[in-house]
């Protein structure tokens, strides 16, 4: 899966094969620093707060090009009395983490 991705990165010329698996990398730390509390971040297991869905799915529910403006402005969700901590990222972070999300999807 992560190798569609790259591979997809790289034919749009958005990056070397080396760069883009290097923003994969990135964003996947990212998400395990902000995000895998809640979420199931990677390709397998259950989310830790079972009403945060799986990133794996999240593209299923909507085009993950939207959360680009939600990312930078500050993401704030609620997973049905959960409330998602408040976020804002930098643009440099949120090409990361969108490279990661793009990476692990399961359609």
């Amino acid at each position: 899966m992560m190798r569609a991705a790259l591979i997809g990165m790289v034919a749009a010329g958005l990056a070397t094969p080396a760069c883009a698996a290097e923003l994969v990398q990135r964003g996947a730390a990212i998400a395990k620093a902000n995000c895998s509390r809640c979420h199931a971040i990677g390709a397998h297991g259950a989310s830790p707060n079972p009403k945060s869905p799986p990133f794996r799915s999240l593209a299923r529910k909507y085009p993950l090009s939207n959360l680009e403006e939600a990312l930078a402005e500050g993401i704030v969700v609620g997973h049905q009395g959960e409330e998602m901590p408040a976020f804002a990222f930098s643009p440099s972070e949120i090409r990361a983490l969108l490279a990661y999300l793009n990476s692990v999807q399961q359609k």
